[in-house]
């Protein structure tokens, strides 16, 4: 049987050498293609062929893929190690690139979305196939788009604004080294260390943990808010003032393909059940026996001993078994991600923190990121990147332009994964291990849906308020007041968590990206009761929902199997689910 170590990937299947000749030849040649590309500009015109015009989407595959490689392998370098100044380098060459590209080729997207009339848009889709959804959401799109003169701005000065923003956010809080001091010795921990602590079974451990959390993050508030408050003005002037999107958060749910109503009946629910929450967070208080809890206990395991530890290889081949005896096809491809050496487990200072799946290509095994330190929540991380990459291997089928799921259906492979290994660890232990896996379960469904939830609804309020010339102080209590909404009284919350927003990398990173947390969630918690409605014949039905990829609209494709995502009622299903486990977790109290 085979031993799976931890260890670092191997991106030599995307680029042996970036300093190389053959490196500098494979730009070239992108350049090329991107210049023989171009001499299609006097072929767009209303009556152009269907055989022509696919040739031109062809074309654009093919470009898109060759960057996506090269480009794909420097985003990956810097994750593995933010604070080389090489790879730095090589990352902001290829924004650079990246750019230029998408300049030199927007003519095409212009000319598709903005002049090309109704009629003849319809008539090219017909013979375009699977790419009917992605050109459709494109003309969609067509509203919120510039003239051709005024994207290339744009494209150019994004590779200095936002990316910018955000690599310098990354390279500042990568950077954190943090202090503590526990049972009289004192050592420099990372952040994936600390997250550790903040999970240990001694209650002043979590605070201590967290106090050196925040305390850092609050020395640097003043210049991690101001690129906070950029990337928000910035995302304002552009997509708001110049674009004419509704609001903040409708640029991110056009992006995502989902209409503004589905996603306010999701935000709806999660906030009118976040009593859930609360229920759970005064039962995890009487289980461990305090009056009440503190935001510091959140994450308070509720075993006196020591949290149970896995090996990286009974961790591989725990999410393997449960990938396959649910479908053996996604256990094969959970299994590829491995054999092909595409996963980087090791801590090292300068590496990313937390956990992603990346897609360069269809054809091409996706690439996973850990910091893999032997907890039960690492191994649930693990089930949870690999269900993305399953997800993407699913759909390798498609075009580079539709492979990816829009991202609330992005994390539903991820959930569900999860759910799997849930029930498979839960069957297979006593009501005392019943009891601290429930109890994780539901903290991590409290995570992943109602701290999410309301993240985002902290950055519906703080975008407003910041487009109202906010101070760092005043987003601060902003975060403050939609702490005490969701907690209530069920847990004190002391005042430096005020700054725990800054701690957040998605709201720098990617505004609004959030909900889609939820979003996947609590879709993933209604697809685990249809596989247990319907048994194993449900798992054919997944996997085309997965191999479906980016070619449908979410709320189209879900509506083949009798989901409306758009009522408040299908994502009330999600919560009643939370409930019950809620309930069990009393009974076992009790």
């Amino acid at each position: 049987m085979q031993f799976f170590k931890s260890g670092k990937w191997n991106l030599s299947e995307l680029v042996t050498d970036p300093y190389s000749p053959s490196f500098k030849g494979r730009l070239q040649e992108i350049e090329s293609k991107v210049k023989e590309f171009e001499k299609n500009k006097k072929n767009l015109v209303c009556n152009i062929s269907e055989k022509k015009f696919m040739s031109m989407l062809q074309a654009l595959e093919e470009i898109s893929e060759k960057f996506g490689i090269v480009s794909g392998y420097a985003s990956l370098e810097y994750s593995s190690d933010t604070q080389s100044d090489k790879i730095t380098s090589l990352l902001t060459k290829m924004r650079q690139f990246g750019a230029e590209i998408d300049n030199r080729t927007l003519f095409f997207d212009q000319w598709w979305k903005k002049q090309l009339d109704e009629k003849n848009a319809q008539r090219l889709m017909q013979h375009t196939g699977e790419l009917h959804e992605f050109l459709r959401h494109k003309r969609t799109l067509a509203r919120y788009s510039l003239s051709e003169p005024e994207e290339k701005i744009i494209n150019t000065l994004d590779v200095t604004g936002h990316s910018a923003l955000v690599k310098l956010y990354d390279k500042i809080t990568n950077a954190f080294q943090f202090t503590v001091k526990i049972d009289e010795k004192t050592r420099i921990y990372t952040r994936e260390e600390l997250t550790q602590l903040v999970r240990s079974p001694k209650a002043k451990t979590r605070e201590i943990a967290y106090k050196s959390l925040l305390s850092q993050f609050d020395k640097n508030k003043g210049v991690l808010g101001e690129i906070y408050q950029n990337i928000v003005l910035n995302l304002k002037d552009e997509c708001i003032q110049i674009r004419g999107y509704a609001s903040p958060i409708s640029v991110r749910n056009i992006g995502n393909d989902v209409d503004d109503k589905t996603v306010q009946s999701l935000i709806s629910v999660c906030r009118n059940n976040s009593d859930v929450f609360r229920r759970f967070f005064s039962l995890k208080g009487r289980i461990l026996k305090v009056k009440k809890l503190r935001r510091y206990d959140l994450y308070a395991p509720i075993q006196k001993k020591e949290e149970k530890k896995y090996t990286y290889d009974k961790a591989v081949k725990i999410v393997l078994q449960t990938l396959d005896s649910f479908n053996p096809t996604l256990g094969e491809f959970a299994k590829r991600v491995f054999i092909e050496d595409h996963v980087d487990s090791q801590i090292r200072i300068g590496k990313r923190s937390g956990a992603f799946c990346s897609t360069i290509a269809p054809k091409i095994t996706p690439f996973v990121l850990l910091n893999f330190k032997g907890r039960t929540n690492d191994v649930f991380t693990m089930a949870h990147e690999l269900g993305h990459a399953v997800h993407s291997i699913a759909a390798s089928d498609k075009s580079i332009f539709i492979q990816e799921a829009p991202l609330p259906l992005a994390e539903t492979a991820s959930t569900f994964s999860e759910m799997l290994l849930f029930d498979r660890i839960l069957n297979q232990v006593s009501d005392e291990e019943q009891q601290a896996n429930l109890v994780e379960h539901i903290d991590d469904l409290y995570a992943t849906v109602g701290r999410q939830a309301f993240f985002t609804i902290f950055e519906i309020n703080a975008h407003q308020k910041i487009g109202e010339s906010a101070t760092v102080q005043e987003i601060s209590e902003e975060y403050m007041k939609t702490l005490k909404e969701q907690f209530g009284t069920s847990l004190s919350i002391s005042p430096d968590f005020a700054v725990e927003w800054t701690c957040i990398p998605h709201f720098f990173h990617s505004p609004f990206y959030c909900y889609s947390y939820s979003f996947g969630n609590l879709l993933s918690l209604s697809l685990f009761q249809k596989y247990r409605k319907e048994g194993q014949s449900f798992s054919s039905t997944y996997v085309k929902i997965l191999a479906a990829g980016g070619a449908q609209k979410p709320e189209e494709l879900l509506k083949e199997y009798d989901i409306d995502i758009s009522s408040e009622k299908f994502w009330q299903e999600g919560f009643d689910y939370i409930k019950s486990q809620t309930r069990r977790l009393e009974g076992l109290i009790d």
